[in-house]
Parts: C-alpha cells; sequence; structure tokens
C-alpha cells in the first residue's frame, strides 16, 4: 500500500513540473543571455533519465483534484456526466444547464471539460515529442509511450463523443498554432483514437502489479476501444474487443458492490481502471458533495426518483410488473444496488444515524429547508462509513473508470446487436454474473428474445453503474438523450404533504428539463476558445 500512495504523491510534484515543461512549448522569446536559471525546469535541462520519464508519465495522469475541475477522469467531472443524463440534480443546478434547453456558449462546465482535457493532451504531446530523448530501458519506455498514446486517445473519444468535431493536436505547438487550429470531423478522431487504442494495446501489459494501480494496460485500453467501437455501432469488432479481455483471465466480478467504491475495494480483481487519489496528498472533495448536511457535508447532489424506479423487485421483474412491489412501500423488496447507491430517507442508516429528509422538521436535510434544491435522496455510492478513513473534503478513496462488469454486459450487448446469436451460456458468463455477485444476487436472465433482451441490458447498465459516468455515454449512443432529459422529474415519496405538490404515485414533483432536439446532443465550443481562434467553427444552434 505504501508504494500505491508514494506513486500517487508524485503527482503534485510532477503536476509542477509538466507545467513548467508545457510553459517553454509556447513560442516565447528567449532570454537574451540564453541562460536556464537554477530554479527553473525545461525540456533542455530535463528529459534525461528514466526517473525524469516517470515523473513526467505521472504528470500525464495528473488532471488536477479540487471542487471544480469537470474532466473525463476526475470523480466530479464523471458523477456530473450522470446527474446530467437523467439520473440526477445538484444545488445549483449545473449539469440541469447541460440538458435543459439553456445550455449556451459561455457555460463553465462543458468549457472546462473542454478546457481541462486539451491541457492534458498538451501533457501527452509534451511527452511524446521528448520520450525519445531519454536514455532508458527500451522496454520500458515503450511501455510508456504507450500509455500516453492510450490516455490521448481516450481524452480525444469523449471529445469527439460530447463536442463532436474538433481539432485533433499530434504535436507541440507554438501560440500561433494553437490559435489557428481548424476542427476535424468526428469521424476522423474517431479513426485515429481507434488506431492508436489498437497499437498502445499491443505493447501494454494485461494487468500491472498493486505499486502501479491506475496506469494503463492492455485491458483498459481494449476497454476504451470496445466502447469506441459500440459508440460507432461496430457491433462485431466491439464483441472481438470484449471477448479479448475476457479470454485475459485476469479480472473478475468481486462479490461485494458497495465496497468497490471504498477504499476496501481499491486492489479489487474488477477495477480496470481508477483515478487515483490520496489523503493529504492528491486528494479530491467529492464526498463533501455527497455527503448530507447532517454528517457535515453539502448535499449538493440529488438522485432522481425517475432512477430510483428503474431498480428491479427482488424477484428480477420491474415494479411496474411485479407482484412484490407495493405503492404505498415503494422502497422494499427491490434490488439491493439500490439501497447501495442511493440514500432513502428514513431507510438508510450512515455511521449510526439514520437520514430523513421529511419535510417539516427541524432536521438540516430536511426536503423544505432549500425548496426546489433537492430531491431529497442523496448519493450513498461513494461514502464511506468510518469516517476515520476519509473526510468531506479530503477524500483519498480512487475513482473506479472501468470496471469488468462494463466489459461482461459490453460483451453481451455487442453480441445481441451484431446478430451473433445470444443463449443461456452467454448470459451466465455476462449479465448473470454481474446480477448474482454475492451482495446483489438478482435473479438470472432466462429470455433469449432480443427486444426483451435490450430492454435488460439497457437497465442492468443503467442500475449497475449510477454515478460512474457512463449514463451519458449510453444514452448518447442509444439515442435517448432527448427523451431522458425532456421530461418531468421527480423526487422522494411524500403522499399528501402540505406545501409540496406530488405526482398521481405520491412523488415530489421536482425538476423539468426541455432538451432541445437538434442543438443539445452535442456539446457547444466554448466561446473563449472561439475568441482567440477564429477558425474554430461552431455547433448547430449555438
Amino acid at each position: 500500500m505504501r508504494e500505491i500512495l508514494n506513486r500517487k504523491s508524485l503527482l503534485l510534484k510532477t503536476s509542477v513540473v509538466l507545467s513548467v515543461l508545457l510553459s517553454t512549448t509556447t513560442g516565447c522569446k528567449k532570454d537574451l543571455l540564453d541562460k536556464q536559471p537554477l530554479s527553473a525546469i525545461s525540456d533542455a535541462t530535463f528529459w534525461k533519465t528514466a526517473n525524469d520519464a516517470t515523473l513526467a508519465l505521472n504528470g500525464v495522469y495528473d488532471t488536477g483534484a479540487g471542487f471544480t475541475n469537470y474532466n473525463f477522469w476526475s470523480s466530479l467531472g464523471m458523477v456530473n456526466l450522470d446527474l446530467a443524463a437523467g439520473n440526477g440534480s445538484e444545488k445549483e443546478s449545473l449539469p440541469d444547464n447541460i440538458t435543459n434547453g439553456s445550455l449556451n456558449t459561455a457555460n463553465g462546465v462543458t468549457g472546462t471539460y473542454y478546457s481541462s482535457t486539451y491541457r492534458q493532451i498538451a501533457r501527452c504531446n509534451n511527452f511524446l515529442t521528448n520520450i525519445v530523448q531519454v536514455t532508458m530501458d527500451a522496454n520500458a519506455k515503450n511501455v510508456m509511450i504507450a500509455e500516453v498514446r492510450a490516455i490521448r486517445a481516450y481524452d480525444y473519444f469523449n471529445l469527439a463523443l460530447y463536442f463532436g468535431d474538433v481539432p485533433l493536436v499530434q504535436k507541440l505547438l507554438t501560440t500561433t498554432e494553437a490559435n489557428s487550429v481548424t476542427r476535424t470531423p468526428k469521424a476522423d478522431v474517431w479513426a485515429f483514437c481507434e488506431t492508436e487504442l489498437k497499437a498502445a494495446a499491443a505493447a501494454l501489459p494485461n494487468t500491472v502489479p498493486a505499486a502501479q494501480q491506475g496506469h494503463m494496460t492492455a485491458a483498459s485500453t481494449l476497454a476504451i476501444l470496445g466502447r469506441l467501437q459500440m459508440a460507432q455501432k461496430k457491433w462485431a469488432d466491439a464483441a472481438t474487443t470484449y471477448k479479448s479481455i475476457i479470454d485475459m483471465g485476469a479480472y473478475s466480478i468481486d462479490p461485494r458492490y458497495r465496497e468497490l467504491f471504498l477504499f476496501a475495494g481499491e486492489n479489487s480483481p474488477e477495477i480496470l481502471l481508477s483515478m487515483q487519489y490520496i489523503r493529504d496528498t492528491y486528494s479530491h472533495a467529492l464526498l463533501q458533495y455527497l455527503t448530507p448536511e447532517t454528517w457535515g457535508g453539502w448535499h449538493q447532489f440529488s438522485p432522481f426518483n425517475e432512477l430510483v424506479k428503474e431498480f428491479e423487485c427482488t424477484d428480477g421483474k420491474p415494479i411496474t410488473q411485479s407482484p412484490l412491489y407495493d405503492k404505498n412501500n415503494p422502497y422494499n423488496n427491490r434490488d439491493p444496488r439500490m439501497d447501495f447507491n442511493i440514500m432513502i430517507s428514513d431507510r438508510t442508516v450512515f455511521r449510526g444515524r439514520t437520514y430523513t429528509a421529511k419535510p417539516g422538521t427541524t432536521l438540516v436535510d430536511r426536503l423544505d429547508q432549500y425548496p426546489g434544491v433537492w430531491s431529497g435522496y442523496a448519493i450513498y455510492k461513494f461514502l464511506e462509513d468510518d469516517p476515520n478513513v476519509a473526510t468531506t473534503s479530503n477524500d483519498g478513496n480512487n475513482f473506479p473508470l472501468i470496471r469488468y462488469a462494463e466489459v461482461l454486459l459490453g460483451y453481451l450487448e455487442s453480441r445481441l446487436e451484431s446478430g451473433a446469436g445470444v443463449d443461456q451460456a452467454l448470459l451466465d458468463n455476462t449479465i448473470n454474473k454481474v446480477r448474482g455477485r454475492a451482495a446483489v444476487h438478482m435473479p438470472a436472465v432466462t429470455t433469449l428474445d432480443p427486444i426483451a433482451l435490450r430492454t435488460i441490458i439497457r437497465r442492468e447498465r443503467r442500475v449497475e453503474f449510477p454515478f460512474e459516468g457512463l449514463r451519458y455515454y449510453d444514452c448518447l449512443r442509444w439515442g435517448i438523450i432527448a427523451s431522458e432529459n425532456s421530461q418531468q422529474f421527480t423526487g422522494m415519496k411524500l403522499n399528501n404533504t402540505p406545501g409540496f405538490q406530488v405526482d398521481a404515485d405520491g412523488y415530489y414533483i421536482y425538476k423539468k428539463r426541455n432538451f432541445v432536439v437538434g442543438k443539445n446532443e452535442l456539446w457547444p465550443i466554448p466561446q473563449s476558445e472561439r475568441d482567440l481562434n477564429p477558425q474554430l467553427t461552431q455547433n448547430p444552434g449555438y
């Protein structure tokens, strides 16, 4: 464990190193005496040894921590993607503003995804340009190069997924060059990503030792390739890619569920890739956002009841079909993952106390403390039961980015959509392993009807991966992002509580979103970027 912490602690040092190195690639004038100050670092003095390469590589992985760093690696950035895709909301309505029709070119959240991702790409390009100078073991160097190529491809895959056409920059740029680049068609960006991911996977090991946890592997790189191929509906290719990970035999479904998102599960054989954090050294503040005010947090995020409804009853049937469902006691007899993911008023016990959002009380998490701000639900996933393990504003939990459950469900979906055929053995080796983990123990799926199975797979992904950053991706590739965000969302069960509007089933009428079809499927290129570079065109409707 100490080795892991030491590796993660390097990120603070190397983020400083990389920021200095990047500043030398922007076309600044030379000092008249052409001297390198002893207190500074430059490409000319840095890229010499294997240790330099290791520091630089850790710097590439560093995407920043803190409260406002939205990107495709950070815990906050991934949770926000799920909320914006119809799984919940936030006090300041930041995810709402992405998919409720109000998204504009000055939006700070989507703008940060864009700028933060390009900063990491710049680090990648800087690394790939300068690593050739380093004297070190050739095999180790090739692995490092493959890691960085995979990271850059992951970034470009996500940029094109959310922004469409984006500048495809593969080298260091001067300021003049950076302010004159044009957008590359999305198809070309994704073709580049596919080539890069295949090449990187071929050069990477299937797994890494505990001391290198968080590094790209062949498995995590192929899992990203699988996402890319599914987004392009290359079903046969995606099935082949996911099968290659399965055939490695290096990963498995953990019998636990809740622990996968806590310190206890950081070394789980189910985790293919995770963002690395460490308390007091390289921490993040996700728990500050998630924790209800009763325990000193902000209760910043609120799941929608539309997500809660998706969890089946314990007989494996949806609540619209199960005889176990009681509309007056809707949270009983449900898939255990509901309670593992979501705090429910007067039901969830956390750190020895029962969470309650009941209105009309003096309790700090009551629904009427901030009218219209939260749904009454809170996110339970990621919250450590032991307050001595993690603090609200100084969290060291790793954040899982890719789990083996995604590989199995991706393989099954790709097989189904490719028309290759599905049998009970395939179901048992994929979705039933996910549903059958000891902590969940949901009934096995047995239907082979393609239409019914498609519905089950899509629901399974939603209830297996809440708040892990996959929901927006899924909604985009399934073509349902508009319908999922053009509806009235509800909150906790209230029945006839004075002062609160409820729907026909007694659920609090909460947020409403009005997704603009033909516009909001893509995020706008930030206006601040277009002000610097007039060559950048804008997406339709913005």
